[in-house]
This record gives structure tokens, sequence and C-alpha cells, in this order.
């Protein structure tokens, strides 16, 4: 993953990017300054958590299709058991993704897990396990994205590398009988 931003391009989804990042920004910095503003933790608990599951939903469904070209679901068969299930655009769609889109996409996804992280740390410190409990919600539901959509990612790199070899062989293999049907 290129970790530098790209240079000289625009967003190509700026309403997209917009609230890909309110939500994320929301839920911690209501988490953050609500301590200062409110002692009721039942209102902060409450939330934070609909401002994390706004942010959860809105990257599972909306920008992970539009920034990145990538959607991912997890769900439970006859047998029960659990199963991820991918959709990626096709690699032609996904070659003209915008580079600043993606870079946003993915930064913003591992620096509020982040983020969340480091506020869990300081709630151990300070022994207060019920909030805690509210940063290890918020964390689940960023974790969840970062997994779905890095297994989504690995899954989508795997089709297009089994589509060019598949093609590939094709044009060997046509190549080949119609060199053999020309004799």
């Amino acid at each position: 993953m290129d970790f530098s931003q790209p240079p000289g391009e625009n967003y190509a989804n700026p309403k997209t990017c917009f609230f890909h990042v309110l939500f994320k920004a929301g839920a911690l910095a209501f988490y953050i300054l609500s301590t200062l503003f409110f002692d009721n933790f039942v209102i902060i608990f409450v939330v934070t958590v609909i401002l994390s599951a706004l942010d959860f939903w809105v990257v599972k469904n909306v920008s992970g299709r539009i920034l990145v070209g990538l959607r991912w679901w997890n769900e439970i068969n006859d047998l029960g058991e659990s199963v991820w299930r991918f959709e990626c655009l096709d690699q032609e769609s996904l070659a003209r993704m915008n580079k600043k889109d993606s870079w946003l996409f993915w930064w913003t996804l591992y620096l509020s897990a982040i983020a969340w992280i480091v506020l869990g740390i300081f709630s151990l410190i300070r022994f207060q396990a019920d909030y805690l409990l509210v940063v290890g919600v918020c964390l689940t539901l960023s974790i969840a994205n970062i997994v779905g959509f890095t297994k989504c990612r690995k899954d989508a790199k795997k089709q297009i590398q089994q589509f060019a070899s598949q093609t590939i062989a094709s044009r060997v293999s046509s190549t080949i009988q119609s060199a053999f049907s020309v004799v």
C-alpha cells in the first residue's frame, strides 16, 4: 500500500469523501468532547455508538463501493457457517478509480481504528470500564470494516489474476489451434 498522497489529482467524489470522514470524525469528536459537556454516560454511549454505527454503514455500503469499488458482507449459510461474500468492480473500472479517493478511504479506515485503540488505552489507564465499553463497540465496528475490505481487496486481486491467466491461456490456446488448423 502506498502511504504517500497522490499528487495533483482532485477527489472524484468529494461528497462521498466528506461523509466517509464525517461520521468517523463525529463519533471520535463527540466521544472526546462529550466528557467536557455531559456528565451522563448513557447519552455519551448512545450518541457515540449511533455515530459509529452510521460510519460503519456508510463505509460498508456507500463509500466502499464508490471510493474503492469494493463491497463485502457476511452471511450464515444453511449449515450455520459464516460465509464471506465479496463484490468488486471489473478490472477496467478498478483501474479508473481515483487514487486520491482510494488513499483517503484506506487512511481514514486505519487511522480511526488507531484512534479508538489510543482512547481505549486511556480508558484502561484511568480505570474507566464503562468508557472502555464504548470504545470497544466503536473499535469492533472499525475493525469489522478493515477486515471486510482487506479480505475483499485480496479477493479482487485474486480474481483479477485468475482472469488474466485465463485470458492469456485462451489466447495461447486459440493461437495454437489456428496455427495447426492452417497446416
